[in-house]
């Protein structure tokens, strides 16, 4: 099974998360310039190679006519929500923070309030007057622009407006206005913008059966705004990452995921836990500019696994009064409500009594089923559970034609390895008609692998 595992120990913003799959590609320079023939209005982009803690990676530059975000002055509006992938919130005046991915900056207004950002901004201003102006886009001109401007499929299309109304949705209800009142900056639309089409782009085309992730690093720290002093993670982000296993280290201070980051997880990671057994065949590593004691990145690895991993239960007790016929009667009732497998223990009790420890493994779904099978064919008056992970091999059964028959064949395979077994019934009927032993038979099918 193709499997995308993503290591969000630095968190995750749209630029580090294009420049990690970007990576992966066996030609990123091709697809660059593919992204720049996407018809994103004013958008380039500009991979460099990048080294933090001594590791080589790619650190994606947007630049929005002709220069990245941070360049721009910035003024935050009192009467407009807006987003964009760089910044980590949205904050009134007279505020200081700090943001701990891609662009560090400090900035001065006459609003008296000074930032230290390390993700870009969406705003922009105007040299000319000395003065800086706000041009707003709604999610009706997200959609209009991603359906009838952008040269992708309708696939990636739908991607990309699912991660927009994901954070549209989020901000709607930190700011207490219906999602259509939600807008978004121009300048910062374009970045962002990109960002997402990218990642959504490069999903389509490495295109894994699963997606994987690490737990997410929000950072540590607070956020000062004109209304009070926020925690880490801001609003929008803790949001989106509800449902999302995340810690946070006091070590590293500030906002490690973004919104735009947090909601490209929620879209496209089909389970967040540790990295599973995987024969890996490429790695990328997506770089922020701002210098930790760890590496500033995220790390995305393709390779193949199993099935991947599923969730099973495995439900045990000891029972010390119930007869072999009706632990096995029992067995049969078990696999018949759904058990994976049953399988039974001799054991020591109280009171130095024989007993024997049933042990039912089942999917999670299948738990209450199968508890209510426990507690009527068994004479336990309880059991014990223990989720478990478990990896498996893909599987099919195949049909072999060979000059002693027909015989059916478990193929396995995955985690860079493949195994061959055949059914047992088909093997003791050759044996029976052939008059020799099954293993004898199964020297002779040899030819058929």
């Amino acid at each position: 099974m193709k499997t995308l595992y993503i290591d969000c120990g630095m968190g995750a913003a749209g630029d580090m998360l294009t420049a990690a799959l970007l990576e992966l590609l066996p030609d990123p320079e091709g697809f660059t310039e593919e992204l720049n023939r996407l018809g994103i209005p004013e958008v380039t982009f500009q991979p460099e190679t990048s080294f933090k803690c001594g590791i080589k990676g790619t650190h994606m530059r947007v630049m929005v006519n002709g220069e990245e975000e941070d360049e721009h002055m910035h003024e935050h509006s009192h009467d407009h929500v807006h987003m964009h992938d760089h910044e980590h919130e949205h904050h009134d005046h007279d505020h200081e923070h700090t943001h701990d991915h891609d662009h560090g900056h400090e900035h001065h207004h006459d609003h008296d309030h000074e930032h230290e950002h390390d993700h870009e901004h969406e705003h922009s201003h105007d040299d000319d007057h000395g003065h800086h102006h706000h041009h707003h886009t709604g999610m009706h001109a997200i959609e209009h622009l991603v359906n009838d401007h952008l040269q992708v499929s309708d696939k990636v299309k739908k991607d990309i407006l699912a991660v927009y109304g994901l954070i549209a949705e989020a901000e709607s209800k930190v700011h207490g206005v219906p999602v259509s009142e939600i807008h978004f900056h121009e300048v910062g639309t374009m970045d962002a913008l990109a960002d997402v089409t990218a990642v959504c782009l490069l999903m389509d085309r490495i295109h894994p059966d699963q997606v994987i992730a690490s737990p997410v690093h929000v950072g540590s720290g607070t956020v000062r705004c004109a209304h009070g002093i926020l925690p880490v993670p801001a609003p929008a982000t803790e949001l989106i990452l509800q449902g999302i296993p995340v810690y946070s280290r006091q070590e590293i201070r500030g906002e490690l995921c973004t919104p735009t980051g947090a909601a490209l997880l929620k879209h496209f990671v089909t389970s967040f836990g540790e990295m599973p057994v995987m024969k890996v065949q490429a790695s990328g590593y997506g770089m922020g500019t701002k210098d930790f004691p760890v590496a500033n990145c995220v790390r995305a690895l393709l390779g193949e696994t199993g099935s991947g991993t599923d969730g099973v239960v495995e439900l045990c007790f000891n029972v010390d009064d119930m007869t072999g016929e009706e632990i096995g009667y029992a067995f049969t009732k078990l696999m018949e409500a759904g058990a994976r497998d049953v399988f039974t223990v001799p054991v020591q009790m109280k009171k130095n009594r024989p007993a024997t420890l049933i042990n039912v493994v089942c999917s999670e779904k299948d738990r209450e089923k199968i508890l209510q099978v426990i507690f009527t064919h068994t004479t336990t008056i309880g059991a014990r559970e223990v989720r478990k992970t478990r990896y498996v091999l893909d599987r099919k059964i195949e049909t072999v034609e060979t000059a002693f028959g027909t015989f059916r064949r478990k193929h396995s395979s995955g985690y860079g390895v493949e195994k061959y077994k055949y059914e047992f019934d088909d093997l003791a009927a050759a044996a029976e008609k052939e008059g020799c032993s099954v293993r004898q038979i199964l020297e002779k099918l040899k030819q058929y692998e």
